[in-house]
Order: structure tokens, then C-alpha cells, then sequence
């Protein structure tokens, strides 16, 4: 299993990291990370946005798919379904938590709470993951 620090470096370079998405659990049945709601994430009235969840989201669910990767396999996004709870400001933090709900030989699928950290539900992303050849 790739470590924390081998997944961090992996996602700098990418557009998780261009986000600022922070790793702070890597395990095979759930991932933990933190993500800061800077204004450039935000829609016009300071909330961050839509999409910004969505991929936030869709990162740890592939992060907590590559963590179950058999080698020589790889996984690509097939499905998200995303449903907005509340909003989350501008200059606060959100923590997801993806849990795995099946890990597959084809298919991984993960649920992905987002939360303030005073514990507000901001949304659930439910994901499924299809595991190919690399």
C-alpha cells in the first residue's frame, strides 16, 4: 500500500493539489483529507463551490482506489452523484471522509462525507471507480 506522503506528492503536480487538497488518513477503507475554502473556490457570494466539492470528493475516492490497486491496474471515475447539504464560507476548512463501501476486482465505490470542521454536513458524494489495466 502506497504510503500518505507517496499519495501527497503524487496528487502536488495535479489538479488535487492545485485545489490544496491535504491528505491526513490513507487507509484502505477510508480517507481523510482537508481542503481550505479559499475565495478562488468560491462562488461569487463567498460559498465554496459546487464543483470544488465534487472534485474534492472525486479525489478521495480514487485516492482510497489506488490504495486497493492490484498491480498493474489503474481506475478511472464512471459515476458521482453529488447532493448539497449547506454551504461552507470563505477562510474555513472542510474535512471529507471517504468510505468504501465495495472494493471490487472491477468496480470500487465510495461515499464521501464533506463537513465543516465545526461538523456542519456540507454534501455526500457517492462514487463508483472502475478498476482497468494499466
Amino acid at each position: 500500500m502506497p504510503g500518505i506522503e507517496q499519495i501527497q506528492q503524487l496528487l502536488e503536480p495535479l489538479f488535487p493539489g492545485l485545489m490544496g487538497v491535504r491528505l491526513v488518513t490513507l487507509e484502505p477503507e477510508r480517507v481523510v483529507a482537508e481542503l481550505v475554502v479559499r475565495p478562488d473556490l468560491c462562488t461569487a457570494g463567498g460559498i465554496l463551490h459546487g464543483g470544488a466539492y465534487m472534485a474534492f470528493a472525486d479525489t478521495l475516492g480514487a485516492v482510497g482506489t489506488v490504495v486497493n490497486l492490484p498491480q498493474g491496474k489503474r481506475t478511472t471515475t464512471t459515476d458521482s452523484s453529488t447532493k448539497f447539504i449547506g454551504g461552507a464560507r470563505v477562510d474555513t476548512t472542510v474535512i471529507g471522509e471517504s468510505l468504501a463501501l465495495h472494493r471490487g476486482r472491477t468496480t470500487m465505490v465510495w461515499q464521501t462525507t464533506i463537513k465543516t470542521t465545526e461538523g456542519k454536513l456540507c454534501a455526500v458524494v457517492t462514487q463508483t471507480q472502475l478498476v482497468i489495466d494499466a
